[in-house]
């Protein structure tokens, strides 16, 4: 069996607004996704972004990022980078 993480992405947006959702079944990737928040959000951005946990189904979570006001479009940077740093792809 491949030792491979699971993380899934999906991406919204709209003008000065967007939003990562980032969903993770293990505690190693969680720690992986913080560490690569912090990481991205401290290099890329003066804006500070609202970062919350929720619970899904079937024992997985979450971490949303979201940015508001976001009138220099700063939170690209931020997403690029987290999802290179992770090696995760979106989702449709």
């Amino acid at each position: 069996m491949s030792n491979t993480h699971t993380i899934d992405a999906e991406y919204k947006g709209e003008e000065r607004y967007s939003k990562l959702a980032l969903a993770y079944s293990t505690k190693e990737e969680e720690t992986m996704i913080n560490h690569a928040i912090k990481i991205a959000c401290d290099k890329n951005c003066d804006l500070v972004p609202e970062i919350y946990t929720s619970e899904l189904s079937n024992g997985r979570k979450v971490i949303i990022i979201e940015y508001h006001d976001d009138y220099d479009r700063t939170a690209g940077k931020v997403f690029k980078e987290l999802l290179t740093t992770l090696d995760v792809k979106i989702i449709d």
